[in-house]
């Protein structure tokens, strides 16, 4: 009986673990055709579409854009409110650039081009940790990112795959779980 309690306990751990979902989206960021100036009738889009989205720990940002028109770089956020270009923390221009969220904080990004920045091509997200603080990233060599950790993967210039519709799965409420954790010790209990 003991066999079969240390069973359907593993059991139930499962089906717990079956609740926790973990899931890293990839923006493409504006949700635009590309990372570009934005036009005379909706200049603020990039601050628009960072207040829409709920960024976290395993996101990734993805900027699309001709490598031979524009590139993006990271920088601080002095630099980000000055659109200084010097200097910056993180320079990409491969035209499919992907930037991996590995650290909660504030993240200043614009147009490494001259001018771009001050046409209000720039981004600003902040990353929650867990607790629901945004931690300041570091901005020293060691806030640079370790291709281990964060890379930047140069892929094809196009269009990015759509996620898949929400389709029905067969997923249970936590309280749906226990209820049946629960049914079961009972039934266990009444079979001895």
């Amino acid at each position: 009986m003991a066999n079969l309690r240390n069973h359907l306990f593993c059991a139930f751990q499962f089906l717990l673990l079956l609740q926790t979902q973990v899931l890293c989206y990839q923006y493409k960021v504006g949700d635009l055709d590309a990372w570009g100036i934005p036009t005379s009738a909706n200049p603020q889009v990039y601050a628009k579409w960072s207040k829409l989205h709920s960024f976290k720990l395993g996101d990734s940002l993805l900027f699309l854009y001709p490598p031979s028109q524009d590139s993006v770089i990271q920088v601080t956020e002095q630099s980000y409110n000055t659109c200084n270009l010097k200097d910056p923390i993180l320079y990409m221009n491969n035209g499919n650039s992907l930037f991996n969220i590995t650290k909660p904080g504030e993240y200043f990004f614009t147009s490494g081009e001259s001018g771009h920045c001050e046409k209000k091509q720039k981004l600003y997200i902040a990353v929650l940790s867990g607790n629901g603080t945004t931690a300041a990233p570091s901005y020293g060599p060691s806030a640079l990112p370790d291709t281990a950790s964060s890379p930047s993967y140069p892929t094809v210039f196009g269009s990015i795959p759509q996620p898949p519709s929400s389709s029905p799965s067969l997923r249970f409420s936590p309280f749906i779980t226990a209820v049946i954790a629960a049914a079961t010790w009972v039934i266990i209990n009444a079979l001895k």
